[in-house]
């Protein structure tokens, strides 16, 4: 394991954000394919944007020069999301020797959760390295 990383989000803040910003907050936020998916349930949005928050911290660092596009949340045909990185979020696990990222959401009360894991590469855990 290479960073652990959580994050909880009241869902009306998206809502605000949403209706505030619309089309703009969503497309500097999310992918296409993160608001196709959503289509517009704020619930959906919340968690995933506290997903991408503890996908920061698991990989150990805040935007920068990240862009929240650059971690892309769907579910696979069983309904579980998975996580796929792209440009400098790809870059960045890549050299942390980070093999991927396992994420989990949930909501409840107006809030949104989600908890992230950065698993390394085979046999480069940072967890079983031995530096002696």
């Amino acid at each position: 394991m290479k960073g652990i990383g959580t994050d909880i989000i009241e869902i009306e803040r998206i809502e605000l954000a949403v209706s505030r910003s619309g089309q703009q907050f969503l497309d500097r936020v999310f992918t296409p394919a993160e608001q196709e998916h959503c289509k517009g349930k704020v619930q959906c949005l919340a968690g995933r944007f506290a997903a991408k928050e503890a996908i920061l911290k698991a990989l150990g660092t805040g935007l920068r020069e990240l862009r929240w596009t650059n971690i892309e949340i769907l579910p696979n045909y069983l309904g579980k999301p998975e996580v796929k990185l792209t440009g400098a979020a790809l870059e960045l696990a890549e050299k942390m020797d980070v093999a991927r990222v396992l994420v989990s959401i949930s909501h409840d009360r107006g809030r949104a959760v989600a908890f992230a894991v950065a698993v390394g590469k085979e046999g480069r855990d940072s967890a079983h390295s031995n530096s002696e």
